[in-house]
């Protein structure tokens, strides 16, 4: 390519992002800084953080500033180079934009990978990234999961939750999946091996709450908490006692206008639980550890991760949004190039 497609941030979002958010301009191809180098994005990972990271409001990392590119974690091949450690057509993956070429220092996000280990580069940015090692992480190092002990997911048929799920089932759990729809809910079962689907589309909490109290009567041990609001309402319903809840995302209020939060919190006082907010962020330094246990368990088949891959940053606005009105059939994935 001649020139640098980008996908920018115009104005901070009201709720649900709308198309009048962003600009999709065309500019130069950056030149490397000194020490630095330049990727050719290939994939870019599209996740309900980036909305998170559209808000000016304090959080673990910096807004997008409005006029950059929307920040995305991408794998790509060095395009251009300064820097004696990255050469031109390394593969890299990093914290980089929604763009097609990055400028990037050594001492950042980015470290080179080996493509040779999978059937796709993308895979970087599922089961062999940080989607997969979120889940891999939250549930072993944070939930602590003993065999017998029942595990409830929510969005459970997205990128972590599906993972979660089948980890969950190797270390000897009854699983329990939250998904929206028939058909995603048949996929807990079918593919990622799920014990109990629940689907809790046109369900007040009230419902909910009692569906997921006949799949587990004597309660759930660990809860893996990814969308929030009513969701996590009826599953505070059917805590056991000690019970874990390691808060990995809110999806359901990410696009809310005001906030609303749980009403039924008071049961963690009551069964005696403890809520942990985990980012993967904790765990960076040890990502060839969990990369190297997940390669294995795909290898030997206890492990699947589906991949929804949409093609073409201009349509880079769609494709995002596909994560909030629940199209998504897999990790979501923009390939640029």
């Amino acid at each position: 390519m001649s020139e640098n497609r980008r996908f920018l941030l115009k104005r901070r979002p009201d709720g649900e992002p709308v198309p009048e958010d962003f600009e999709f301009i065309h500019a130069e191809i950056p030149q490397p800084p000194a020490g630095g180098f330049v990727v050719r994005n290939r994939y870019a990972s599209l996740d309900p953080a980036q909305r998170g990271w559209m808000d000016d409001a304090p959080s673990y990392m910096p807004p997008i500033a409005l006029g950059d590119a929307v920040r995305a974690t991408t794998v790509g091949q060095v395009h251009s180079s300064d820097s004696p450690e990255f050469k031109p057509g390394d593969w890299v993956m990093g914290l980089n934009a929604l763009e097609d070429y990055s400028t990037v220092m050594p001492d950042g996000f980015t470290s080179a990978i080996d493509t040779s280990l999978v059937d796709s580069p993308s895979r970087f940015l599922s089961a062999m990234g940080a989607v997969g090692l979120t889940a891999y992480f939250g549930l072993l190092e944070v939930a602590k999961p003993q065999a017998g002990e029942t595990l409830l997911v929510s969005g459970a048929a997205g990128a972590v939750g599906s993972v979660v799920g089948q980890i969950g089932k190797i270390k000897g759990c009854r699983t329990i999946g939250i998904a929206g729809g028939p058909e995603k809910c048949r996929k807990l079962i079918e593919r990622f091996g799920y014990d109990v689907a629940i689907d809790y589309r046109g369900k007040d909490v009230e419902t909910l709450a009692a569906e997921i109290g006949e799949a587990a009567p004597d309660g759930v041990d660990m809860i893996f908490e990814n969308v929030g609001g009513d969701v996590m309402d009826a599953e505070l319903m059917n805590l056991a006692e000690n019970a874990r809840i390691v808060l990995c995302g809110l999806i359901s209020e990410y696009n809310a206008p005001e906030k609303i939060g749980v009403r039924n919190l008071w049961q963690v006082l009551a069964k005696q639980a403890t809520i942990h907010g985990y980012l993967i962020s904790a765990y960076v330094d040890r990502f060839a550890e969990g990369g190297a246990q997940m390669a294995q368990w795909i290898a030997e088949g206890k492990v699947v991760m589906d991949e929804d891959i949409q093609e073409g940053l201009e349509n880079a606005y769609p494709a995002f949004m596909r994560l909030f009105s629940g199209a998504n059939t897999g990790k979501l994935i923009l390939k640029i190039a």
